[in-house]
């Protein structure tokens, strides 16, 4: 058995808490906030193997170029003079390659696969309710450039085995005949699920409490990790230092700022995204979908219906920008039109951060140059669909087992 001191409590912190308790480990989970707002709650829920094509990707950069002139569009960056957003910037040019994509295909639809089969389990545990639902994911398009961007990533999906149906606009109103839609077509991808993300986490962290092997610190800042020869020692944080056998960075966005003084380098950038939902909508979707053209993800949980979308790189902040969010709005009638703009006044937005790699995969195993530290971050906007199976991965790692899923495109190390 050893001690583990995890630093993050999102999923994938909670996550790895859980399975690495489950193995016997001791485990003292450090979280510089309350956890009860962080990009792991606020998500669309998805569990989603049909996502299996990375952020970066052939024609992203010059799609992003033509988005980031329009304050509501899907994707901005805030310009600045920064070394970090630079080198990030040139690591995603390099890697947005149709040979990437196909590496990092597989790795993500596995995964993927991996934390849906990990859901199930959870959801037939007592005392875990999470709103999980196994129906698909429905991708709506209303132009024809969207069928044809749709139809080119639902090719990469079913080439590696994810089931695939295209539907017309008729067939895709018979899944929900009391929701009226203004499309085209739609992409259904039946093996998909999604579930409500804080119902999800407030499980866990019940869990990590009746298990009595986690000790959970909140509002503990780590400030500095401390080394000697190839091993971690120790962590001062704002509330003191902690020692333990193995050190777990799961921090997201602030992972970069951890390993600074350890001669190493996890390049992030922090992706703002924006969600509104209602409570008992007037009208709730049976399915959850995707509007394509808008990169707006809408989805039913439990009572609620979430709106959520945009990708903003400017900075660690949690400042709401109300033209992004008017972009998330705006959106909605066009491909639903008994939704009207009134229905989202005096609704609060949310916004929460997702740890972008330039590669658009995440960091997972442990630094090359620490026997004892493990990495993982960078989930992007698919944390909760691989947060399960990154902490059995971790958990594997630090017992010293054969991870179940293992790939170059996950090496913690890669841009060192």
């Amino acid at each position: 058995m050893k001690k583990v001191i995890i630093i993050g409590g999102g999923i994938v912190g909670l996550s790895s808490a859980y399975f690495l308790q489950e193995a016997g480990h001791e485990v003292i989970l450090l979280e510089k906030g309350k956890m009860t707002d962080g990009a792991s709650y606020g998500n669309a829920g998805y569990i989603c193997p049909s996502h299996v094509i990375p952020l970066a990707q052939p024609g992203m950069i010059s799609k992003g170029i033509r988005w980031m002139f329009n304050p509501e569009s899907p994707f901005y960056i805030k310009p600045k003079l920064d070394f970090d957003l630079m080198s990030w910037g040139w690591k995603f040019y390099r890697a947005a390659t149709h040979q990437h994509v196909d590496n990092a295909a597989t790795v993500l639809r596995d995964m993927a696969w991996m934390s849906k089969s990990l859901y199930q389990d959870f959801s037939k545990k007592e005392d875990f309710e999470f709103a999980f639902v196994e129906k698909g994911l429905v991708d709506l398009y209303r132009t024809k450039k969207g069928e044809v961007g749709l139809k080119t990533e639902s090719e990469v999906a079913n080439k590696i085995g994810v089931k695939v149906e295209h539907l017309s606009a008729e067939e895709t109103q018979a899944l929900d005949p009391h929701l009226k839609m203004d499309i085209l077509g739609s992409v259904y991808y039946p093996g998909d699920a999604h579930l409500y993300p804080h119902l999800f986490m407030q499980c866990l962290r019940d869990q990590m409490k009746k298990s009595g092997r986690v000790e959970i610190h909140f509002e503990t800042e780590v400030e500095k990790l401390f080394f000697s020869n190839k091993k971690i020692t120790k962590v001062n944080t704002s509330k003191g230092e902690f020692t333990a056998d193995e050190f777990l960075i799961t921090s997201g966005s602030w992972a970069p700022g951890l390993v600074k003084n350890l001669k190493t380098n996890i390049p992030i950038q922090a992706a703002k995204g924006y969600n509104v939902t209602l409570s008992n909508p007037k009208i709730k979707p049976s399915y959850p979908y995707l509007l394509s053209e808008a990169k707006v993800a809408v989805t039913p949980m439990a009572d609620d219906l979430r709106f959520a979308g945009t990708l903003e790189i400017a900075g660690i902040n949690n400042r709401i920008n109300p033209r992004r969010v008017n972009g998330i709005l705006k959106a909605v009638p066009d491909y639903f039109p008994q939704f009207k703009n009134y229905d989202f006044k005096n609704i609060q937005p949310w916004s929460g951060l997702r740890p972008c790699s330039p590669d658009g995969m995440p960091y997972l195993g442990r630094l090359k140059n620490y026997e004892n530290l493990t990495v993982a971050a960078g989930h992007a906007m698919v944390g909760m669909s691989l947060g399960p199976a990154t902490g059995k991965i971790i958990a594997q790692i630090i017992s010293n087992e054969t991870p179940q899923i293992t790939h170059p495109t996950l090496d913690p190390d890669r841009f060192n």
